[in-house]
Formats: structure tokens, C-alpha cells, sequence
């Protein structure tokens, strides 16, 4: 049986890992407008020319996903977080000798390759052995958007000192040292899964109800990854723009631009919390609605207005992570879930990178923040729908008695 402590550390790993992931997809979001200068681009133009650059790795990031998912199936798990933690860590060190944005653009391409890997195996990781999974998903979430939330603050404040290479060399280094050490213990052997739950043993097929759940799940999905990619993208450029009268520094902005995913982050705790204990539609229909009511507040706000609203906008943003992996942890049985995962995750990713070029063409014909905050409140109001296709039970009806299998 595996030790506590060993399994500890193994959840601590896995977090972590969301952490990196996260924290490496979005430096350039912080670092595109000076990267930009840097090459020679004019100035009231560097942010929009640079986003193109940007949009290969998140399509990449998830349409690599199954081929990770695919890979972990059939290798192994452990070995294919190891190969993220030290092939993330290596293509940023070598993003940061870039010499064009053509160069950027590949550099960040090989980042998303290697950050397709973590979402279908580490979050499948995350949910074997069952139990509650809620409140492990929403720690790992805290962590995945700690990442988010860091990608600013660290950028920032070395954009503010030095240059955008240091800020993609320094995370490689240490995401390289990192995994090492994970390597480490996997070869010592303690990176064992834990004992599954008496419902996980009993998870031996898709649970009555799967087709209807997993296209609830496609739709939210698809609507959220528009409005979650274009929200952790253009936020810290958004409060450059939009909040002069607090502040125009670029380390300002993007500690203030922390401070909104960090502390929304905790959103995914407690909402993976409240999904241990009550039926999961009601609250997925909740933080579904908070979405384009707040967003669509943004559009109006300047300065702390926009502080706030932005605050609240991504406590329910984030907040909506945890529940859609809860639900599929509910009616896929382990065999299938990495795969699953991959298409999720892969469905997510590309729509948020479409997100940013629908950002770029918006920015491009002259119309501001306050018009793509409008498209992504529209955009939001399709995960309400979603949402409510969800069946009613999601899954609880059937958590103590063998689902049928399937073939």
C-alpha cells in the first residue's frame, strides 16, 4: 500500500506540474509587446503584429494532447511527465536565443508540444484511486492558476529590469532541475497511484447517461476554452491599456494582473470542495451564469472598476475547471480517461487560440477591449446552455454501483 507521505509528494509533483505548465504558456503573454520592440516593431502596433506568433503553440498545446494521451497509454504515465518537466524547460532556454519572431514563433510552438503532455496525463493522474476527487481537483487547479497568475508577476517584474529572453531562460533552468528531481523518485519507486475507492473498482464501464453528459461537456468545453484563453492572454495587456489613472508601469500592471488569477484561483478549491457534497448541476449552472454578466461588466469599467470586475470575472472562470473534470471522472473509467481528457483539453486549447485571433483581428480593425470584453460575454452565455444539458444527477445516482461496460 502506498505511504501517505509518498503520496504527498507524488499530488505535490503533479501540482507542480500544473504550476509549470501554466506559468510557461503564458509568459509571452506578458513578454510579446517588448519582444516585439526589441525587433523593431512600432509601438502602438507590437502587441497585435506579436500575437500571430503565439497562436501555433496554443494550437499545439491542444491538438498534441491525444498523441500524449496516446503515448502515456502506451508507454507509461510517470515517464511522460518526466519527458514534459525537462522538454518545456529546454525549449524555453531555447526561446530565449530567438533572433526574429519568426524564431519566437517555433520556439513557442516546441513549448506547446511539450505542454500538451501534462493536462491528459497529469489530471489523470490526479483522479486515480477515486474518492474525492473534487477537492483534489480544485488543488491542483489552485496550482494551475497559481501558474497563471505567476506568468505576469515573474515577467513583469524581469521585463522591468532586464530582458523578455531572461524571462524564458530563468523558468527553463529551473523546470529542468525540477524534473530531474521528479525522475529521481520515480526510480525510487514511490510513484505509485493510490488504492482505488470501492465506486472505482466498481467504475468498469461508461456510466448510464455518458453521451448526453460528455456533449454537455464538449459544449462547456468549447465556449469555455474561447473565454478562458482570451481572458488569461490579454489581461495583463488589457490593465497596460486600460488602468492609467493606477498605474502605467509594466511591473505594476502585471503584479495587479497576478493578483486577479491568483486570487481567483482559490475558486477551484472551493468549488471542488462544494462538488464533494452536492449534486454537481446546480452548481456548474451557477458559475456558468456568473460568466457573462461579469464579463460583460468589464466592457464598462476603467482603472479599479476594472480591477474589481476583472477579479470577480475569473473567480467564476476559474471556478468552472474543477466540475467539468469531476463529471468526467464520474461516467469514464480510468482505462479511458487520458484519452478523453486529450480531446477535451485538445477542444479547449485550439478554440482559445482561435479566441486570440478573433482578439488580434478585433485590435487590428481599431475597436478596443471594451468590444472583445462584449464577444467573450457572448461567448460565455453559450456555457449556460451547455450547462443545462447536464443530467440532472451527474453520475451520483450510480457512485456505489458497478456502471455496465461497454464495447
Amino acid at each position: 500500500m502506498p505511504r501517505i507521505d509518498d503520496q504527498r509528494t507524488r499530488l505535490l509533483f503533479l501540482n507542480v506540474g500544473h504550476f509549470t505548465d501554466h506559468l510557461f504558456m503564458l509568459i509571452f503573454a506578458k513578454a510579446a509587446f517588448s519582444a516585439g520592440l526589441a525587433f523593431g516593431l512600432a509601438r502602438d502596433g507590437a502587441y497585435a503584429e506579436m500575437i500571430p506568433y503565439g497562436v501555433p503553440s496554443l494550437i499545439l498545446f491542444g491538438a498534441c494532447a491525444p498523441i500524449a494521451a496516446h503515448l502515456a497509454d502506451k508507454w507509461n504515465r510517470n515517464g511522460m511527465i518526466a519527458v514534459f518537466f525537462v522538454g518545456i524547460g529546454i525549449a524555453a532556454v531555447a526561446t530565449s536565443f530567438a533572433q526574429s519572431p519568426l524564431e519566437i514563433g517555433i520556439g513557442l510552438s516546441v513549448i506547446g508540444i511539450f505542454a500538451a503532455i501534462y493536462h491528459p496525463v497529469g489530471i489523470a493522474m490526479v483522479i486515480e484511486g477515486g474518492g474525492k476527487v473534487g477537492g483534489r481537483l480544485g488543488a491542483n487547479g489552485v496550482w494551475g492558476n497559481m501558474g497563471v497568475a505567476a506568468a505576469p508577476l515573474i515577467t513583469g517584474f524581469i521585463l522591468a529590469d532586464y530582458d523578455w529572453r531572461l524571462a524564458f531562460l530563468l523558468p527553463g533552468v529551473v523546470s529542468i532541475l525540477i524534473g530531474i528531481g521528479f525522475s529521481g523518485f520515480v526510480r525510487s519507486g514511490r510513484m505509485n497511484p493510490p488504492e482505488p475507492c470501492p465506486r472505482e473498482k466498481a467504475l468498469v464501464g461508461f456510466t448510464p447517461g455518458w453521451p448526453r453528459a460528455l456533449l454537455s461537456l464538449g459544449l462547456v468545453t468549447a465556449a469555455g476554452g474561447f473565454v478562458f484563453g482570451a481572458m488569461t492572454f490579454l489581461i495583463p495587456r488589457m490593465f497596460e491599456v486600460s488602468m492609467p489613472a493606477v498605474s502605467v508601469d509594466i511591473a505594476v500592471t502585471g503584479a495587479l494582473a497576478a493578483l486577479v488569477y491568483g486570487v481567483a484561483a482559490w475558486a477551484q478549491l472551493f468549488i471542488g470542495r462544494i462538488i464533494d457534497k452536492r449534486r454537481i448541476k446546480p452548481v456548474l449552472v451557477c458559475v456558468a451564469m456568473g460568466q457573462p454578466i461579469l464579463i460583460g461588466v468589464m466592457a464598462m469599467q476603467t482603472n479599479y472598476g476594472l480591477l474589481i470586475t476583472s477579479l470577480l470575472a475569473m473567480c467564476f472562470v476559474f471556478g468552472q475547471i474543477p466540475i467539468t473534470d469531476a463529471v468526467l471522472s464520474r461516467y469514464v473509467p480510468d482505462v479511458w480517461r487520458a484519452k478523453v481528457l486529450s480531446i477535451k483539453f485538445m477542444l479547449n486549447l485550439v478554440i482559445g487560440a482561435m479566441a486570440l485571433l478573433t482578439a488580434r483581428a478585433i485590435l487590428a480593425s481599431g475597436g478596443g477591449f471594451d468590444t472583445l470584453m462584449v464577444v467573450l460575454a457572448l461567448a460565455a452565455s453559450l456555457i449556460v446552455f451547455a450547462a443545462l444539458l447536464l443530467p440532472a444527477r451527474a453520475g451520483e445516482d450510480t457512485a456505489t454501483e458497478p456502471a455496465p461496460a461497454t464495447t
